[in-house]
């Protein structure tokens, strides 16, 4: 497998107030669809989901997944420093959507006494032992979408997830559920992808299918935005509210190499109604368009990952809040 090289740069900083509050969520989207419910709307196939993921972890005896774990490796980095940011020591921390544990690895015993990992994929779940953990482990093979479920509420000091939550159906329901099972003044971190990830690759790709085909169908997943993302935290019932954004830009030698090691790391197309093969012209068309549109000088292709970090608060009578407008009693001019 050819080395690739990754830049992280800092997109921004935003900083919003909480909106009004989403009642709890909804139905999940795990079982068989029902076309008469008021539930959410339906974009991914999450049993399809969880089935690429489990046969990632098997692949190799997981040794073709542990060569792919370079993003989430990197996210999980940006997200620990994060965590460090905050001066506390949890008794437990909850790892929703773990994976086989990228995070929760990096945890040590200054920052929590215990992780709880849980996930919808059993297979990746279990494909790294407690031994490569400095914490005590706990694992729960679950459904994301169906957190309350297994968590009571109001029984978490802190819940992270780290590259999961893109591929939840209801994400403002399974937002609202994470508030839930936190304790009062409990924090939540999340990284997910954002909106111009993969942006490489769907272009080109609607570009071969127009040309080839005469039409475009969806291969990569729509995903949301740093916007979106502080309205949702708000509408949850969240509160002292931090989004930034962050780019994993990664080359290859070509575009095959790029789907190649999304399909390891079990990120492959899970969108409902999608077509399951694309003709061998149109991948060929693809890749040139994307060496054409989007190549380096040195021949290889970059394929960008937006990262969208959140923080956000439970809200709790002894947290700080804003003073009220007007009450400043120190001048800009005076500081500027």
């Amino acid at each position: 497998m050819s080395a690739r090289l990754f830049v992280l740069s800092s997109k921004g900083l935003l900083q919003t107030p909480s909106p009004r509050t989403r009642t709890l969520a909804s139905i999940s989207s795990a079982g068989p669809l029902n076309p008469t419910s008021v539930g959410p709307f339906q974009v991914f196939d999450r049993k399809a989901k969880v089935h690429q993921k489990d046969r990632a972890a098997l692949r190799d005896s997981g040794n073709r997944s542990r060569t792919v774990d370079y993003v989430r490796e990197a996210v999980a980095e940006n997200l620990m420093e994060r965590l460090m940011d905050i001066k506390r020591k949890f008794n437990s921390i909850l790892d929703l959507g773990s994976g086989p544990g990228h995070f929760a690895k990096l945890l040590e015993s200054e920052q929590t006494n215990k992780v709880v990992m849980l996930d919808s994929s059993e297979k990746t779940l279990h494909r790294d032992p407690d031994s490569e953990f400095d914490v005590e482990v706990e694992r729960i093979h679950a459904d994301e979408e169906n957190l309350l479920q297994v968590i009571p509420r109001n029984s978490q000091e802190a819940i992270v997830s780290c590259l999961n939550l893109h591929w939840v159906n209801d994400l403002p329901g399974v937002l609202v559920q994470i508030k839930e099972a936190l304790l009062p003044d409990g924090v939540f971190l999340g990284a997910l992808f954002g909106g111009d990830t993969l942006f490489e690759l769907r272009t080109s790709l609607q570009l071969a299918e127009l040309e080839r085909e005469g039409g475009i169908s969806p291969h990569v997943s729509p995903m949301t935005d740093s916007r979106d993302m502080s309205n949702l935290l708000g509408r949850a019932g969240f509160t002292l509210l931090t989004v930034d954004i962050d780019e994993v830009r990664v080359n290859y030698p070509t575009m095959w190499e790029l789907v190649e090691d999304l399909r390891d790391m079990g990120e492959s197309n899970a969108i409902l109604g999608r077509r399951h093969f694309i003709h061998r012209d149109t991948l060929a068309a693809a890749s040139a368009i994307y060496k054409e549109l989007h190549g380096n000088e040195d021949g290889t292709i970059p394929a960008t990952f937006q990262i969208i970090y959140l923080i956000g608060w439970k809200p709790a009578p002894n947290q700080p809040k804003p003073l009220e407008r007007g009450s400043g009693k120190t001048s800009l001019k005076d500081v500027l």
